[in-house]
């Protein structure tokens, strides 16, 4: 059974090992809602990947970061609250997938894997993609983390000390989204909003630093993985024994 769902386990720890730290930068600056814009925005990069007959990673990828752009640029104009921006690109989003879906006549797109995810499907240039994306993350993570930090704390003082406030938006908000993007084939995109959102949000009681609720938040979302994995697992033994 452990060799059946090494791979599964192999993604799933990737996959929460990144987004506790992403999911605390999230929780801190008020972005849940954002989490779940980029998730129906992966609805429609995964349309345009089978519409358009391209690797659906990359289609997910360009899809996920150009809302999280398109995002930056809307928020300077101060045109309408954040809130409502969120709104308005989370369904603009999801109804030009869903208009995409409709002209796949000869491709059957089973949404529910997508909207739920389904981990026991990785292979291992899955595989590859996911710790390809982690790193690429984690070496963002680890160059940014102090000015990140200060301009989540306050962006005014931030930028008298001499930190890019916009650039620093920008990155984060494209990091969100590549996590998003990697993560959805396998955990699902309402599923992934939640493995952001939750370990670091329970994280958040217990540790004292930035840093102490990043490595929680990882910690709680791997303890997740396995738990459901471990319940999965289960249930796939049980049906063996009635067959």
């Amino acid at each position: 059974m452990i060799e059946f769902l090494l791979p599964s386990i192999t993604a799933g720890i990737g996959i929460a090992l990144i987004a506790g730290p992403l999911g605390s930068f999230v929780v801190w600056r008020r972005m849940a809602y954002f989490g779940d814009t980029l998730a129906h925005a992966s609805l429609m990069g995964l349309a345009l990947g089978f519409l358009f007959n391209i690797n659906l990673y990359l289609a997910l990828v360009i899809c996920c970061m150009a809302l999280a752009i398109v995002l930056v640029t809307l928020q300077k104009q101060k045109l309408v609250a954040t809130d409502t921006l969120l709104g308005i690109l989370a369904h603009s989003a999801l109804s030009l997938g869903l208009v995409a879906v409709s002209f796949l006549d000869n491709v059957r797109v089973d949404l529910m894997s997508y909207l739920f995810g389904d981990l026991l499907a990785v292979s291992p240039t899955d595989l590859f993609y996911i710790y390809a994306g982690v790193a690429v993350i984690g070496l963002l993570l680890f160059i940014f983390w102090r000015p990140l930090l200060s301009t989540t704390v306050n962006e005014d003082l931030a930028a008298v000390e001499g930190v890019n406030v916009d650039l620093m938006r920008l990155i984060i908000m494209l990091m969100v989204g590549l996590v998003i993007a990697i993560g959805m084939k396998f955990v699902g995109a309402l599923i992934m909003t939640s493995l952001l959102i939750i370990p670091a949000a329970t994280a958040r009681k217990f540790t004292v630093t930035p840093e102490q609720m990043a490595v929680t938040a990882s910690v709680i979302g791997i303890i997740s993985v396995f738990c459901g994995l471990s319940s999965l697992g289960s249930t796939i033994h049980l049906q063996d024994h009635q067959w």
